[in-house]
């Protein structure tokens, strides 16, 4: 009885000892507390490996793609290699043992332009340990590529007649092609080293290229509508008539003819003949003239002569050792006599140069189609001819200089020149002619002596002289149609049209640089086509600028403003050519800045060694901030084409 009551007593004592309760319940709780703080810190750990290694993994990808640029992936651990910079910024950013790590591992690999990673590591478990689970493997994957916006580009070059020196125009045309090459990674028949494989763009952006050729004009014409063009045209041309003037052709005579009176034949009297008592001729009759259809006049009149008294003639006769003077005299009674006078006056007809408004709409063909040429009467001696039209135009109304210092009037552009205005839609409703016209050098001829061979200085020649003076044995150079933004997925139609680009004239910067703003500007003349993309997407805009040399103008050239020398559009007096090319200048640099407040990116390249350093500066200060690049060559310029065709690109992460 005592043990049975002692037991319950120990019992009751432990069931009313709370502190005893406390210990029991913590070390039946030991076990699962330890599992779940130590799948805390571990898990933690994890995730923070895993941020890591994502991070370093994005870098190597990243920077793997920077090095390839434009161009090809490159392999090895060689240093400056694309996998070899990939991994070793990997690295910089994830270390061996980092963290208590182990084991590490990474790789990168590069398909049609888009680098991939993997990279994983060993983590060592802490309080997990106790439920056996000694490691982790922790794995990560990346990719980068380049991932190009909407993106319009259009090119300005100048394709004058020095870009023929050292084939000049050789590296370009390469260079244009690798730039292709490095902004869609399509492959072109230009080797340009690490060259894409694919023959297309998989691109899902909107990239459209577009091209001004320019010399001393543009061809820009027929891709502009019917309606921006005017219907006549005023130019330096030619017409063919009576000038007024008349020269005899031919001039006839009768024989005296008897109309009255009787003669009496007199004796022969040797000896000297006494002298003659015939009076003189009196014109009788009225005067006649008559014109014919084509200006020949015929002018006839009458001649009557009475003759009294005597008249002697001489004669001889005899042998030749005999021979005897004598003479014989008749006697004229009131004998009247006649002829008839008549002269033939040939109008004289020939060529006038002066100022000559022609009607042109003929070259309209409907919509935005042309003709190739248009009837005119400029031909031999007035005839109608077909002048041929390749496209190039005459520009709109422009500010005319009155000082003689035309190079300073362009920073404000004065609002009279309306060819300045990027975006001025042709409008009959314009304060001046907002219209364009087509260049027709068939048509256009200097008028005085100045340049050109065999021009007369009195403004007309015979019509033995009916080509010397034409603008088409001057500088009227027509460079290569431009092109409008296109998209090019596949580089056929896209290296066809860079094989095409030919060279010649002189260097007119603003010409290029106007029509390279008209024909990607969103506010101009094709805004429809180029505001956005047609899903409504916003595009990003560059203008890349290609020069080999200074600006090169000519009075004699036949330019967008006509013959300078006559047309004098731009300036009411005759301009040198040194004025004529400060005042191209600052038209330049007035567009340059046009086009940066656009907010169009321009890329200004200066080619060659022909590029003095006044006009060095001037392209440096026409870029955008850092986009001005120096080339000294072929290879020289194609790199800076593939560095453009990178910057306009943007890197992105796409996993």
């Amino acid at each position: 009885m005592k043990r049975m009551r002692g037991t319950q007593s120990f019992l009751a004592r432990l069931r009313r000892d709370t502190a005893g309760n406390t210990l029991a319940l913590v070390a039946a709780a030991i076990i699962p507390l330890a599992g779940m703080i130590g799948g805390a810190v571990d898990m933690s750990r994890l995730y923070l490996v895993k941020t890591r290694l994502q991070q370093a993994c994005d870098a190597g990808a990243l920077a793997g793609r920077k090095v390839m640029g434009g161009g090809g992936w490159t392999a090895g651990t060689n240093n400056g290699s694309a996998e070899d910079t990939a991994t070793k910024l990997f690295s910089v950013n994830f270390t061996d043992g980092a963290y208590g790590t182990g084991t590490l591992a990474n790789k990168f690999e590069e398909t049609d332009g888009t680098v991939t990673g993997t990279a994983s590591v060993v983590v060592p478990m802490t309080l997990m340990r106790i439920f056996r689970m000694t490691e982790r493997t922790v794995s990560v994957s990346c990719t980068a590529k380049m991932e190009i916006p909407n993106t319009d580009v259009m090119f300005v070059l100048d394709v004058t007649g020095s870009m023929d020196a050292d084939n000049k125009i050789g590296g370009l045309k390469k260079a244009v092609k690798c730039f292709y090459e490095a902004l869609l990674r399509v492959n072109t028949t230009a080797v340009c080293g690490n060259d894409p494989s694919a023959t297309s763009s998989t691109t899902t952006a909107q990239i459209r290229l577009g091209f001004v050729p320019y010399s001393v004009n543009v061809n820009v014409g027929k891709l502009l509508p019917n309606t921006f063009l005017a219907d006549s045209w005023t130019y330096q041309s030619r017409s063919y008539g009576w000038d007024g003037l008349t020269y005899d052709t031919n001039s006839s005579t009768s024989n005296w003819s008897y109309v009255s009176g009787s003669a009496a034949t007199g004796n022969r009297y040797e000896g000297t003949c006494p002298s003659d008592t015939k009076s003189s001729s009196d014109v009788t009759g009225p005067t006649t003239t008559t014109t014919a259809p084509d200006g020949t006049i015929t002018t006839s009149y009458t001649v009557t002569r009475t003759t009294t008294g005597m008249e002697y003639e001489s004669s001889t006769s005899g042998g030749r050792n005999n021979r005897k003077y004598y003479c014989t005299a008749t006697t004229y009674n009131n004998y009247k006599e006649k002829q008839v006078n008549s002269t033939v006056k040939t109008p004289h007809y020939a060529y006038t140069y002066a100022p000559r408004t022609l009607n042109v709409s003929a070259l309209k063909a409907g919509d935005s189609s042309w003709n190739n040429s248009v009837p005119l009467d400029v031909g031999t001696a007035g005839a109608t001819v077909n002048v041929s039209w390749s496209g190039c135009i005459e520009e709109r109304h422009t500010f005319q200089n009155t000082d003689g210092t035309p190079g300073d009037e362009w920073s404000p552009v004065p609002a009279e020149a309306l060819d300045m205005n990027i975006d001025l839609v042709p409008s009959a409703l314009s304060a001046h002619n907002s219209f364009w016209g087509p260049l027709l050098p068939g048509a256009t001829w200097a008028r005085y002596d100045w340049g050109y061979s065999n021009c007369s200085k009195s403004g007309r020649t015979t019509n033995s002289v009916d080509t010397s003076c034409n603008a088409s044995s001057s500088s009227a150079s027509c460079p290569t149609a431009a092109k409008k933004l296109t998209t090019y997925d596949t580089p056929g139609p896209f290296e066809s049209y860079v094989n095409s680009l030919s060279t010649g004239g002189n260097t007119y910067h603003d010409i290029g640089m106007l029509w390279g703003a008209r024909l990607m500007s969103p506010t101009g003349i094709f805004a429809d086509e180029n505001a956005f993309t047609p899903a409504g997407r916003a595009i990003q805009r560059h203008l890349i600028f290609m020069t080999d040399g200074d600006t090169n103008t000519s009075n004699t050239d036949y330019s967008a403003y006509g013959i300078g020398y006559y047309s004098r559009l731009q300036a009411q007096g005759a301009l040198s050519d040194t004025q004529m090319d400060n005042l191209t200048d600052a038209r330049t640099a007035a567009l340059c800045t046009a086009i940066k407040n656009m907010n169009i990116t321009l890329w200004v390249i200066s080619y060659g060694s022909g590029v003095g350093t006044a006009t060095e500066t001037r392209l440096e200060n026409c870029a955008s901030p850092g986009r001005y690049y120096k080339a000294s060559d072929g290879d020289a310029l194609i790199s800076r084409f593939r560095q453009i065709a990178s910057e306009i690109s943007e890197l992105r992460l796409i996993n």
